[in-house]
């Protein structure tokens, strides 16, 4: 394909991507859902460390009880299509065993590995300074999950879906609320962001608002 023609695609893809408050009844279809999936699985990540898991909730009391407590999500659990749980890793320091393991399935060679998690360490005291708190490290796990969302609502909006991200609720009841599903291990995992799929009920009110240009990109 033309490459004029796959930027403007891309383009129109994000002049149509809105934030839907509520959907129609329409449902994805499931090898449309499939892909949005396969998207986020394929993001990139820092490290390439994939610090991430993605819960489809179809579990309508579990809709329930986030909702309760879910103050920008309460439309959107009620309509949506597809509600999707990014879950971030809090166990991703550098001598932590998921990050050991997951480096070793990329490295068998043990002198080399321990070159890798020695380059590693450094990044995380020395560099990025993420070391210091049990937050710190979940945040900067957190970042990278928002690449995979940003990626779904993107490759969503491409073939007709709309989304819409929320961050609008009380993350230590939610995740008291996985826990109690039996969804999450709160040692190991934690919400990061939730994100809604289906069809928008109602067009937007308002053409979409962006800063100039000017305002947001400098070459220097």
């Amino acid at each position: 394909m033309d490459k004029s023609i796959i930027k403007e695609e891309i383009l129109k893809a994000h002049h149509f991507r809105h934030a839907a408050r509520e959907y129609n009844e329409e449902k994805i279809p499931k090898e449309d859902m499939d892909f949005i999936l396969e998207v986020a699985r394929l993001s990139p990540s820092s490290v390439g460390l994939e610090p991430w898991r993605f819960v489809v909730l179809e579990n309508e009391e579990i809709k329930n009880k986030i909702s309760d407590v879910a103050w920008g999500a309460k439309k959107q659990l009620a309509t949506a299509s597809h509600f999707v749980l990014i879950l971030a890793r809090k166990d991703v320091r550098y001598d932590s065993e998921y990050f050991i393991e997951h480096f070793k399935r990329r490295q068998p060679d043990e002198d080399k590995l321990k070159r890798m998690l020695s380059i590693y360490e450094e990044f995380q005291t020395e560099h990025i300074e993420v070391v210091d708190s049990e937050r710190t490290l979940f945040d900067w796990s957190s970042k990278q999950s928002y690449i995979a969302l940003g990626n779904m609502m993107t490759a969503a909006a491409q073939i007709g879906i709309d989304s819409c991200p929320i961050e609008g609720f009380d993350y230590r009841k939610v995740n008291a609320i996985l826990e109690e599903a039996g969804i999450i291990d709160r040692q190991k995992e934690g919400i990061s962001v939730m994100v809604s799929f289906g069809y928008r009920k109602l067009d937007p009110r308002h053409e979409k608002a962006r800063k100039s240009v000017d305002e947001v990109i400098t070459w220097f």
